[in-house]
C-alpha cells in the first residue's frame, strides 16, 4: 500500500479503507469496507516487492483450505498495482491479550474451556496440512457471545517472517495459552506482547508457582509441554493439538453455561449502546390557552421563514404523531423533562414536572419532656409516679428531676395500685445474692484454670525428673545431644569416577566429541570436554534441548553435589541421578539445578543414590560464531 494511502482510499475497485488499527515492518492493518458485499473486512498490506509477499500469498492459500467455525477465513488475496494484500472476515470481540489485561487471570473452567476451542480448530487445520505459526493471545478473540475465534491462520506468521509448517510449536503455543488463561503471563514460543512467564534455572515455572488454585491436571499439561525434558512424560502423554482438545474437554466436562460466562466476565463487551430518538415535529398549542391566534399564526410564519425562535420547541411525551383517535394528546403540550425507557416493549416516554406543588413537611415537634420508656397517660395507661424516696443513680441520660428536694429520679416507676414497675435491669440482686453475668467471662475462668493445671503438670514433671536423678526432661546426666552420631553433620567427600561418555539423544549421529570426554575427569583443569558450536541457543526454540555428560561412579553411591569447572559463563546445569546407564534424559527426574559461572556446584535438592550422574547442560555460553559449552572438570560428591 502506498505510504499516502488514507482512510477512504479504494483499492483493487473494491476495498474502501475505512480504519488504519496498525503498521509495522513495512504492512498496513486496515479495517475496510466491501463495496461489493456491503460488509466489513480485515486487509492486510505489503508492498509487492517485499520478500514475504510470495510467503503471505501461498499461506492465504493454505489457509482457504480450512474449514472451521471458529477460524475467520480468507476472502481474498491479490498481488495488484504494486501491493500485495490479504483480505480477511472481519471479526468483532475483544482479544485475549486485552481481556486479561482488564480483567485478570480467568478461572480455571473459562480458561481450559477457552484453550480447547482454539486447540479443537488447531487440530482441524492440522488435519488439513496447514499449521498457524504464531498462536500468541493477540490471535484468540472472544465475541459479544463468548465464543471463540482464531485469527490469522498461516498469514499472521508469514507476515512475521516465521516458518509456515510448524506444528509442534503451535502444540507448544496452545500450552502457552492455557498458562497465560491461568496466570496473566505469557510462556509460549511465539513473541507476544503478553508479559513473559517467570523462569528458573532455564525452565518457566509451573502455574501453581505462579498462581495459587490452578488445578493440578492444567498444571501438569503445562509442565509436560512447556518443560518436556524436565516433566515426568510418563504421566502425561499429549504432543498435538488434538490430543490436547481432548484432554481439556474432558476436564471441563458440559460446557454449559461456560461462553456466557466468559462474555460475561469481559465489561468491554457490554458497553451501553446510544439510543437515538425519532424526532418530534412541532405542535402549535390550542389558541383558547395561550392568547390571540393571531400572535400564535404570526409565530409559526416566522419559524417557518428561517428565524430561529427565542426558545425550543416544546417537547412532547409521546414522540409518535397524534392519531385521529386522541386529539387532544396533539393539542396538549407538555413540560420538557428525562427520557424513560421501557426495556420490554422499546417504549420511550418522559418524566413530567409536577403540576401541584410539593406539600410542605409537617412542623417540627419538640421532643417529649419525659425519659424514652416513660409511659404515656394518653394511651390509657394509669399515671405512673415515683416513688417517693427513691433516687436511682443509674438512671443515665433519661434521669428527671422530680422537684424534689431528694432529686429523685423516674425510676422505678409507681403505677398507684401498690405495684412498683422497675424499668432499669439491677445491678445487683439483693434478695438472691447474684451479680449480672458478663459474656464470655465464664470462659475465660476456663482458661485460667486449664492454664493453671498445664504449669502445675509441667512443674510435678520436672520435679519427679530432678528426684530421680535425671535432667528436667528425662535425659540421662551422661546422655550429651552435641556428641550424638545423628546430630553430626559428616562432611562430604570426593566420589570417584571410573568413566565419562558423552549424551546426544536429539543429535544426528547420537554423539558429541565422544573421544574428549576423559578430559572433564581427568584433574587438569586446562583440558576440558566441549560441545559443538550451535547457531542457535539450547532450549525449546532450539534443535536442541540440551546435551550432557554421563559420569559413572562404578557402583550405587549418595550424591549430594556436582562440583563443576566449566568455559564461559552462564552455564544452566541440570543434574539427573539414576541406576541404569541413560539414553535420554526425559523419563528422568531432575535431581537439581542452577545457571553457573566458570566456577560453582549445583547442589541436589536431597541426596540421591544412584551409580550414574548426568550433567545435563540446557544453555550454553555465547561464543564468536554462535553458543558452545565446556566442562573442564566435574567432581561428584557424596
Amino acid at each position: 500500500m502506498p505510504q499516502t494511502a488514507r482512510p477512504g482510499d479504494v483499492l483493487a475497485d473494491r476495498y474502501r479503507l475505512v480504519d488504519l488499527l496498525s503498521e509495522s515492518r513495512g504492512g498496513r492493518f486496515w479495517r475496510a469496507h466491501d463495496r461489493v458485499l456491503e460488509r466489513h473486512v480485515a486487509l492486510h498490506v505489503i508492498d509487492a516487492a517485499d520478500d514475504r509477499a510470495p510467503g503471505l500469498i501461498d499461506a492465504a492459500r493454505r489457509s482457504a483450505t480450512v474449514l472451521d467455525r471458529r477460524v475467520l477465513r480468507v476472502l481474498d488475496a491479490e498481488r495488484l498495482h504494486g501491493v500485495c494484500y490479504v483480505v480477511n472476515e472481519w471479526g468483532t470481540g475483544v482479544s485475549l491479550d486485552i481481556l486479561l489485561a482488564t480483567t485478570g487471570p480467568l478461572s480455571p473452567r473459562k480458561a481450559a474451556w477457552l484453550v480447547a476451542e482454539v486447540a479443537d480448530s488447531i487440530a482441524t487445520a492440522h488435519a488439513a496440512g496447514v499449521a498457524h505459526g504464531r498462536l500468541v493471545p493477540e490471535n484468540v478473540l472472544v465475541e459479544r457471545t463468548g465464543q471463540v475465534k482464531v485469527i490469522g491462520l498461516s498469514v499472521d506468521a508469514a507476515l512475521h517472517g516465521l516458518p509456515a509448517d510448524r506444528p509442534a510449536t503451535d502444540v507448544t503455543d496452545l500450552a502457552g495459552l492455557l498458562y497465560a488463561a491461568l496466570t496473566g503471563r505469557w510462556a509460549g514460543v511465539s513473541p507476544s506482547a503478553v508479559p513473559s512467564a517467570p523462569q528458573e534455572a532455564g525452565h518457566v515455572l509451573r502455574p501453581r508457582q505462579v498462581r495459587a488454585g490452578v488445578p493440578r491436571p492444567l498444571d501438569a499439561l503445562c509442565e509436560a509441554l512447556l518443560n518436556p525434558y524436565a516433566a515426568r512424560r510418563d504421566l502425561l502423554e499429549v504432543s498435538t493439538a488434538r490430543g490436547v482438545a481432548d484432554y481439556l474437554q474432558e476436564f471441563v466436562g458440559d460446557p454449559t453455561g461456560v461462553p456466557e460466562a466468559l462474555a460475561a466476565a469481559a465489561p468491554s463487551l457490554h458497553r451501553p449502546q446510544t439510543i437515538v430518538l425519532p424526532a418530534v415535529p412541532d405542535v402549535v398549542p390550542h389558541a383558547d390557552q395561550h392568547g390571540d391566534p393571531g400572535e400564535e399564526q404570526q409565530d409559526s410564519g416566522t419559524r417557518a421563514g428561517g428565524q430561529a425562535p427565542s426558545a425550543p420547541p416544546p417537547r412532547h411525551a409521546d414522540p409518535a404523531p397524534a392519531t385521529p383517535a386522541t386529539p387532544a394528546a396533539a393539542e396538549l403540550p407538555t413540560e420538557a423533562g428525562l427520557p424513560i425507557f421501557d426495556d420490554a416493549t422499546d417504549d420511550v416516554s418522559w418524566l413530567e414536572r409536577r403540576t401541584e406543588p410539593v406539600p410542605p413537611p409537617p412542623p417540627f415537634e419538640e421532643p417529649p419532656s419525659r425519659p424514652l420508656f416513660a409511659p404515656d397517660p394518653a394511651d390509657g395507661a394509669p399515671a405512673r409516679r415515683p416513688r417517693p424516696g427513691v433516687v436511682h443513680s443509674s438512671a443515665g441520660p433519661h434521669a428527671f428531676a422530680a422537684g424534689t428536694a431528694g432529686g429523685s429520679s423516674y425510676w422505678p416507676w409507681d403505677t398507684g395500685d401498690g405495684r412498683a414497675v422497675d424499668s432499669a435491669p439491677p445491678a445487683d440482686d439483693e434478695e438472691t445474692g447474684t451479680l449480672d453475668r458478663v459474656p464470655g467471662r465464664r470462659w475465660m475462668r476456663l482458661a485460667i484454670v486449664l492454664a493453671v493445671c498445664a504449669v502445675v503438670l509441667v512443674v510435678t514433671v520436672v520435679a519427679v525428673n530432678v528426684g530421680r536423678g535425671r535432667g528436667p526432661l528425662g535425659t540421662q546426666p551422661d546422655d550429651d545431644p552435641t556428641t550424638s552420631t545423628s546430630a553430626v553433620a559428616r562432611p562430604l567427600r570426593d566420589l570417584p569416577v571410573e568413566a565419562a561418555t558423552d549424551l546426544d539423544p536429539q543429535g544426528g549421529d547420537g554423539s558429541e566429541n565422544a573421544e574428549l570426554t576423559a578430559l572433564a575427569v581427568d584433574g587438569d583443569p586446562a583440558t576440558a570436554w566441549r560441545t559443538a558450536t550451535y547457531r542457535q541457543q539450547l532450549g525449546p526454540e532450539g534443535l536442541k534441548t540440551g546435551v550432557g555428560l554421563v559420569l559413572d561412579l562404578g557402583s550405587s553411591q549418595r550424591v549430594s553435589e556436582v562440583g563443576l569447572t566449566l568455559g564461559g559463563a552462564p552455564t544452566a546445569v541440570s543434574v539427573h541421578v539414576t541406576e541404569s546407564a541413560p539414553v535420554a534424559v526425559k523419563d528422568l527426574a531432575v535431581a537439581g539445578a542452577d545457571t553457573l559461572e566458570e566456577r560453582g556446584r549445583v547442589e541436589l535438592e536431597e541426596p540421591v543414590t544412584g551409580r550414574y550422574v548426568v550433567v545435563w547442560l540446557t544453555s550454553l555460553p555465547e561464543v564468536p560464531g554462535g553458543y558452545r559449552g565446556e566442562v573442564a572438570e566435574a567432581v561428584v560428591r557424596g
